[in-house]
């Protein structure tokens, strides 16, 4: 343990080192680079020690905090959360030492880099705090850190205004939070998490503030309305962490809350399955239909967190029905699919940074033809369109399988039937949204034409911000040519949120937790020893024919040409499809979900000049829900204004009060 809170120390003074020479771009960038790089190493290497060598790493000393001892501890779940976020941290750090010194040479780029390395920090933290105050103080630090870097650019209103539905949203999460462990302790008189009981309260009224405040950071329908906002307007490299990693905490934080309050109830199991499905359709349908591509890849998320949670959906069931290879199917496909999004989401955000770095935008109709002179970039960001799509050989595939083969391990009688319909047609459903959505992507960014002089401007970014993103693609060939490996290296993990029901907690007449020793590893092996063959062949063919065309053409003359044009000598852009026209077939057959908005400027006259379409689909439940509530939250606080009259004495005389009205109800 000692290693990995050295981990936080080389973080904070690569952070403090950073702002100290913050005025010089090239050193501010190497010192908080450094720092990220030698923090996110010794936390990543005491993690891998955990996940290898199965030991339990603790810390625990008393402290003046009321309510327990200051309690750490690297556990194989929280390790599995730990490594991902060393990971992405790290390459990412390695990306922004470029992404940031590329921009103004005048800016201070010390107070970026110092909260960059804090935000890391504190995700650390966050993992491995097991004390209810010292987990929450975690968690707010993280929100704030993360606040302000979305805000570091703080002249432009757009990103204060996102800045603070992100921070107003956080707030708002963690006051459910808070609900959450008061209950927990109230009984034990103690926050530490060995010491949390569940007697005295339901364990369905924990397993819903859980859901809604983990739910809430981690972007779940529909509490996901801060992240379209946040995301965007971030760094690319920022955006590529809270994404792949920030967003996972909240993730770690339901499953670790699972393991703590007693045996899941079947009732559990189908709220994850059921907000999982409409996270996941909702989130994929409002990305096919944005033009942005920060903005897109940010609902992309909502619908990948969704996955996750349907997996979790599926092996909590398993753990209610006593179904072993469900629960190992699910849980296993759930948990690496975080590891999984957090790899080719991280690569797909820094992907959209390398090309706004070089175009200046990031509006999907005003690029085109990058391919040609972003060829890293390009190849990079098919890898993670592929992946994120769920396609072979590439990890997306591997974890989307086994929550298929998990859900369908459970197909018997009519709540079996159920579940089939709402995770394997959802998964169908989304996967092939995905693929229509990232074709929509990559095929309007790099494909065609260039739709402006920014775009036929552009240019391939510098090394240290490509090797990022090299490392990142190969991760997702290595982790779905692995997948054999991942039943076995996640089932200690696995087992922690299973197992970790407490009969004495919440002494139901309930399935024991199932056994990950024997039968479910097997079965979940040799699926995988399957799909790992079905990889290796389609890349020894993809191979196979490359070469072979490489053999019948040499000695020839290769020659190119036009393609078919009807007449048209030179294409321009003016030919090709828009964002809104390729994707406005889907946005029609959906249009009960996303009421889209039409801006239609058809050709008028023989020879018309302009025409356009665009197509806008703004978020129902942000127009519909949150506006409205919080504009009456507004509206019933300015009618209390009377009360702020500006007078220090008056406001002494309010906390007085206050603090004599909570003597006499305690006295009571």
């Amino acid at each position: 343990m000692i290693v990995f809170l050295t981990a936080l120390a080389l973080l904070l003074t690569g952070g403090l080192a950073a702002l100290l020479v913050g005025r010089n771009p090239k050193w501010a960038c190497w010192t908080g680079m450094a720092g990220a790089l030698a923090g996110g190493a010794a936390a990543l290497a005491s993690s891998l020690d955990v996940l290898i060598t199965g030991r339990t790493q603790s810390l625990r000393w008393a402290w003046s905090v009321p309510y327990g001892s200051a309690h750490f501890e690297l556990d194989a779940l929280s390790a599995v959360f730990a490594a991902t976020i060393a990971t992405v941290t790290m390459l990412a750090s390695v990306y922004g030492s470029q992404y940031l010194r590329d921009g103004d040479d005048r800016k201070n780029l010390g107070p970026s880099w110092l909260f960059y390395n804090l935000l890391t920090a504190s995700m650390l933290l966050v993992v491995v705090a097991r004390n209810g105050v010292l987990f929450l103080v975690s968690w707010e630090l993280m929100s704030l850190f993360s606040f302000f870097l979305v805000t570091q650019d703080g002249e432009r209103e757009d990103l204060r205004r996102a800045g603070w539905i992100y921070l107003v949203a956080m707030h708002l999460g963690t006051a459910f939070l808070l609900a959450l462990f008061v209950l927990l302790g109230r009984e034990a008189g103690s926050l530490d998490f060995d010491r949390l009981s569940t007697f005295t309260t339901a364990p369905g009224l924990l397993f819903v503030l859980a859901l809604i405040g983990f739910g809430t950071k981690a972007g779940l329908a529909p509490m996901h309305v801060w992240l379209p906002e946040a995301h965007p307007a971030a760094p690319s490299h920022v955006s590529a962490v809270m994404s792949g990693v920030m967003i996972k905490t909240g993730v770690y934080g339901l499953l670790r809350v699972l393991s703590l309050i007693g045996p899941p109830e079947p009732w559990w199991a189908w709220t994850l399955v059921g907000v999982g499905v409409a996270s996941g359709v909702l989130g994929v349908l409002y990305a096919l239909a944005q033009h942005d591509l920060k903005r897109l890849l940010a609902y992309s998320s909502v619908e990948n967190v969704g996955i996750i949670t349907m997996g979790l959906g599926v092996g909590l069931l398993g753990v209610c029905h006593g179904n072993s290879v469900m629960a190992t199917l699910g849980l296993t496909g759930s948990l690496l699919h975080v590891v999984n999004h957090a790899v080719f989401k991280s690569l797909l955000f820094l992907g959209a940074g390398s090309v706004l770095h070089a175009t200046g935008t990031g509006e999907l109709d005003r690029l085109g033809g990058l391919w040609r002179r972003m060829p890293t970039t390009g190849a990079s960001f098919l890898i993670g369109a592929a992946a994120i799509s769920g396609l072979p050989p590439l990890n997306g595939f591997v974890s989307e399988f086994l929550i298929y083969l998990g859900a369908a391990s459970g197909l018997h009688g009519s709540s079996g039937v159920l579940l089939g319909v709402a995770v394997i047609g959802g998964l169908a459903l989304i996967g092939g949204l995905a693929a229509a959505c990232f074709a929509k992507a990559f095929g309007i960014a790099f494909l065609g034409e260039p739709r402006s002089r920014e775009a036929a401007d552009a240019h391939e970014s510098g090394a240290a911000m490509r090797w990022p993103m090299a490392v990142l693609a190969a991760l997702c060939f290595a982790i779905a040519l692995a997948a054999p490996i991942w039943p076995t290296a996640l089932r200690p993990a696995v087992a922690t949120v299973a197992s970790g029901a407490r009969a004495e907690n919440n002494p139901k007449n309930l399935p024991p937790a199932p056994s990950f020793e024997s039968e479910s590893e097997v079965a979940a092996t040799r699926s995988l020893v399957g799909v790992l063959l079905g990889c290796c062949t389609l890349i020894g063919l993809v191979v196979i024919a490359a070469s072979g065309r490489k053999l019948l053409l040499r000695g020839r003359r290769v020659e190119s040409g036009v393609t078919w044009d009807c007449g048209y000598v030179a294409p321009t852009p003016r030919m090709q499809y828009t964002a809104s026209s390729f994707a406005r077939p889907l946005v029609l057959l959906f249009r009960g979900l996303l009421q889209p908005r039409d801006e239609i400027h058809p050709p008028q006259g023989l020879f018309p000049r302009h025409a356009s379409l665009h197509t806008h689909a703004p978020d129902w439940f942000r127009r519909r829900v949150y506006e409205p509530l919080f504009w009456g939250v507004g509206w019933a606080a300015s009618k209390l204004r009377w009360l702020q009259e500006g007078h220090l004495q008056l406001y002494v005389l309010y906390i007085a009060l206050t603090m004599l009205v909570l003597l006499i109800w305690k006295l009571h």
